[in-house]
């Protein structure tokens, strides 16, 4: 996918109200730059949403009223919701059961990463509202029914209407709206599974179809070792943009086995340089393990248990040998990428799972060592995707360019800190590079806020959301009401 192009056309909304598929908001975009304003909702009529959760909205109601900073209550209001307002089809499938396709927003296919990401916050609300459980259940069948059609890929149509990527070079079926292979796309699933599992107790969802799924799953991660050859998979695509397609016809760089699994394209989309890649192979770990604890807990699979727990050991050895640079400056530190041969990549992209999101998503201890070196280097001019300037500062990638910060790194920052003077800085920024539009873009420049790309991105919307909700939870509302 080049979302580069698609997220143009947010640009163009910055003079006029933000207009979304599921209804017109009533956003004031020029208002909102003035001293004294009137703060009104920017989600769309209540006829117009696609999904409603009392859950949430009492939630909204909850956090606005202790919120005394307005324009902060203003932007949890438009952001937290906004999955389920604008990208949320929740249906019945022909199968009788729940069935949920997500938009990632301004593009009308769903991804298994951005989908994972965007109803996660929500999760923890289920037991308070049936039909929001009754969505989540159907987001986490169809992300099975994804990976059965095809488990290298990342995005998906709801049905096989086919698409603009259909002339790619590899081995495109009409249910799949892009066919690269990234690690993260088979972990998010079982992150979102297991956490419903843990907050609901409703194991249905570990059927037969789970079981194929997670067979499926292993059967990739094992293929992509590329123990026994290359793989099955390669992709080509015909186009302009270095990173969109793989060099050595379809096969990416070389890689020596080493345990890691290849990923050979990064979260953002990107081609990888090196293709073990770093961040993804701790987020399979982390997941393995989840998905070890269902097989024996719920379907007393202990043979496939033991396939996970066995292919998690050896990833997670081959990252201790594979993944560490010993950096002049900040010490041990995690590579990006390698390659087996002893070539590593140092840099980190703006996505999750990255290097700063790794304490996050991927249950690495907020305070191991080489974490934490890791840390201070991608938040620093070491790091070549790290960009600041007069309106912001934050981690980038080459996914949309130079100079452009992703709020999504900003997010990750405050997620990953114990610090509330950073927390507070992560929160101010966040707030002052909305454009005066209420909610959070895929990436603005680091000089200029209102030059920005995807105005409807609804996976930064829901991270937000639930960055504040975290930081009101660890006692922090003091903190949060104190920002100017």
């Amino acid at each position: 996918m080049n979302r580069y192009l698609l997220a143009l056309g947010g640009m163009l909304l910055l003079a006029s109200p933000l207009t979304a598929i599921a209804g017109e908001t009533t956003c004031p975009a020029d208002n909102v730059r003035t001293a004294s304003v009137n703060y009104k909702s920017c989600r769309p009529a209540k006829k117009d949403r696609l999904f409603h959760s009392k859950a949430v909205e009492k939630k909204i109601k909850d956090v606005c009223a202790q919120l005394t900073n307005r324009k902060l209550a203003w932007m949890f209001e438009n952001c937290f919701p906004n999955t389920i307002d604008t990208t949320v089809h929740y249906r019945k499938g022909e199968d009788g059961k729940h069935d949920t396709f997500v938009y990632t927003g301004d593009i009308h296919a769903m991804w298994l990463r951005d989908s994972g990401a965007q109803v996660w916050p929500y999760v923890q609300f289920a037991n308070e509202d049936k039909d929001l459980k009754n969505m989540l259940e159907g987001v986490i069948r169809r992300q099975f029914k994804c990976i059965l059609i095809d488990p290298y890929a990342n995005a998906f149509n709801d049905g096989p209407t086919g698409g603009e990527w259909m002339s790619d070079l590899t081995d495109m079926r009409p249910e799949v709206h892009e066919r690269k292979w990234e690690i993260d796309s088979l972990c998010y699933p079982i992150r979102l599974a297991y956490e419903y599992w843990k907050v609901t107790g409703d194991s249905s969802i570990f059927d037969e179809e789970w079981i194929a799924a997670l067979s499926t799953i292993l059967d990739t991660f094992v293929d992509q070792q590329r123990k026994d050859g290359n793989g099955k998979y390669n992709f080509q695509r015909k186009t302009e943009r270095q990173l969109d397609t793989l060099n050595n016809n379809g096969m990416g760089a070389p890689v020596r086995p080493c345990g890691l699994i290849v990923s050979c394209f990064r979260p953002s989309d990107d081609a990888t340089t090196f293709q073990y890649l770093i961040p993804s192979n701790f987020f399979a770990v982390s997941v393995l393990r989840k998905a070890d604890d269902i097989l024996r807990t719920v379907n007393h699979r202990n043979d496939l248990a033991k396939r996970c727990c066995a292919l998690a050991d050896e990833v997670d050895g081959a990252l201790k040998e594979y993944a560490i640079n010993n950096h002049p400056k900040f010490g041990p530190i995690y590579a990006f990428e390698v390659d087996g041969f002893g070539n590593q990549h140092l840099m980190d992209d703006s996505n999750a799972p990255s290097l700063l999101s790794l304490a996050y998503l991927c249950d690495i201890d907020v305070n191991d060592p080489i974490y934490q070196n890791t840390r201070r280097f991608v938040w620093s001019d070491s790091n070549p995707y790290f960009f600041k300037g007069k309106a912001g500062e934050g981690i980038g990638g080459p996914h949309i360019g130079y100079d452009m910060v992703w709020p999504m790194s900003v997010m990750m920052k405050a997620f990953t800190s114990t610090d509330d003077k950073e927390i507070a800085e992560c929160v101010t920024s966040l707030m002052n590079t909305d454009a005066g539009l209420g909610f959070i873009h895929e990436s603005y420049n680091k000089d200029d806020a209102s030059d920005f790309t995807r105005a409807w991105f609804a996976w930064q919307n829901s991270l937000f959301g639930e960055l504040i909700l975290k930081l009101i939870d660890e006692g922090k509302l003091d903190l949060l009401n104190s920002l100017s």
